[in-house]
């Protein structure tokens, strides 16, 4: 049995146009089958459904290249707009030329594998109170809403490797798993592109991580791997004025929150703020976990000496591994989240609203936004924290009565750390425990629109 395509434009050379195609690779740069792409490109094949976490950045060797050469017909993702980052798909959906059907990240993974394993639907508890289940069928179970999610099948997946066999076996490295397994079962032709093609008995038994049963076609990449990094929208240590006041830095808004993070306990960081906690729990009794299947990552690392490519956190930045450390793909980590074992969340957010509900994802409707796995996550048992300024860039306020964003979760936020205000959530309200240094308790809730009670004796963040 030869698996081995001599070129990426060999491997795709049947796919026709209308055909739907899973797209493996996490965040907008890691770890994408950018060959297989680039040659689907130059053939120019159309009417397209693509089946990913996201398209990435304009210009980059990543799904987005389809869109920009109209190819795409159709977007089932986790993400079909990045804030700040304009792109040819997002022209595409806002002009009605693209359709979009979003979906939460680990249900996405979730239906590709219950799609290879001959599942035609199940019942999930995420997304539940939100926009996204309008018109769906939901049952209870346990006392519980849940609602039908049907399996995902596609004709192709494009899967990223680090090594592979002639027999298809394939071994991916780090935290380089995410999707991969998943598209590669949900699909009726597998294409792994890899590094490194070897022959069969040079990868342990042991060392494979998608046996060779599931892959149809092994190409060596052709495109070079470089090193990505997220911008920053603004330094860290430049706080927001109030009054002509400075509060908390981003940094300080990360710091307040590793605070309430219990010692013994796993802990999820999303994107944006929440990322920078990980610095301040580096010698703390905590095992963080990141979506794309890592647990037991430490601090945010920027020298390229330090840097593994495929080593990373949710947000795509390159992270060091603690002692103990373990990769998987999405699959399972959402299985931890889902499952309960997840004891904190940190979230950054939109607005959160006095009955501790949260918008975190959207800003405008239910075909553009980004999920992500926010949604699988809030579906757990743990506390939420969400992290964020205490208003917007145009000084409106964030904490409301009423969430005018689609919502992320209902009724399920524990604490609010903003650059003014640590919140507690009691049961029937939100308590002000703590400020910004310089300013009163009275200041920071006339800052704020949801109702808010001060706590007997309200402390001054450090």
């Amino acid at each position: 049995m030869n698996k081995i395509f001599a070129s990426p434009e060999q491997a795709i050379a049947d796919i026709a146009n209308g055909a739907t195609i899973a797209i493996a690779g996490f965040s907008v740069a890691h770890r994408f089958a950018a060959s297989l792409i680039v040659a689907l490109r130059d053939k120019g094949t159309r009417e397209l459904c693509l089946v990913c976490n996201s398209l990435g950045d304009p210009g980059a060797t990543r799904g987005q290249i389809l869109a920009e050469n109209r190819q795409v017909k159709k977007l089932i993702a986790a993400f079909s707009v990045r804030p700040g980052t304009p792109t040819a798909s997002e022209a595409q959906i806002a002009a009605g030329e693209m359709e979009v059907e979003l979906v939460p990240q680990g249900i996405l993974v979730e239906r590709c594998r219950a799609g290879g394993a001959g599942i035609p639907a199940f019942y999930s508890p995420t997304s539940v109170g939100t926009d996204l289940v309008k018109g769906r069928e939901i049952r209870e179970f346990d006392g519980k809403p849940h609602v039908l999610e049907h399996a995902i099948r596609v004709d192709y997946a494009f899967l990223r490797g680090y090594r592979a066999d002639r027999l298809g076996n394939v071994q991916f490295r780090g935290g380089s798993q995410n999707f991969n397994p998943s598209f590669a079962k949900a699909a009726r032709v597998a294409i792994v592109e890899v590094d490194e093609i070897v022959e069969p008995g040079a990868i342990a038994p042991e060392l494979i991580d998608l046996p060779g049963i599931f892959v149809s076609r092994v190409v060596r990449t052709t495109q070079k791997f470089e090193l990505w990094h997220r911008p920053e929208r603004r330094p860290s240590d430049q706080p927001r004025l109030y009054h002509g006041k400075p509060g908390l830095t981003r940094a300080g808004i990360a710091k307040n929150a590793a605070r309430l993070v219990k010692d013994g306990s796993y802990v999820n960081l999303g994107v944006g703020i929440p990322t920078m906690v990980s610095n301040y729990l580096v010698d703390r009794d905590v095992i963080l976990h990141a979506e794309n299947g890592v647990l037991g990552y430490g601090h945010m690392v920027t020298e390229e000496r330090e840097i593994d490519p495929d080593i990373y956190n949710a947000a795509g930045q390159y992270v060091a591994l603690k002692p103990g450390a373990s990769f998987f793909d999405s699959v399972a980590s959402f299985e931890m989240a889902r499952g309960g074992r997840i004891d904190t969340v940190i979230l950054g957010a939109y607005e959160v609203d006095q009955s501790a509900s949260v918008a975190n994802w959207s800003t405008a409707d239910a075909k553009r936004g980004g999920i992500g796995g926010a949604m699988d996550l809030l579906s757990g048992k743990g506390d939420l924290v969400i992290v964020m300024e205490h208003t917007d860039s145009k000084g409106r306020p964030k904490l409301r009565k009423r969430c005018t964003y689609p919502l992320t979760g209902k009724g399920c936020v524990t604490y609010v750390v903003t650059d003014l205000a640590l919140l507690r959530w009691d049961g029937k309200r939100f308590v002000l425990d703590a400020v910004a240094p310089g300013f009163a308790p009275q200041e920071v809730i006339d800052l704020t629109e949801m109702e808010i009670a001060a706590a007997p004796n309200v402390r001054a963040m450090a």
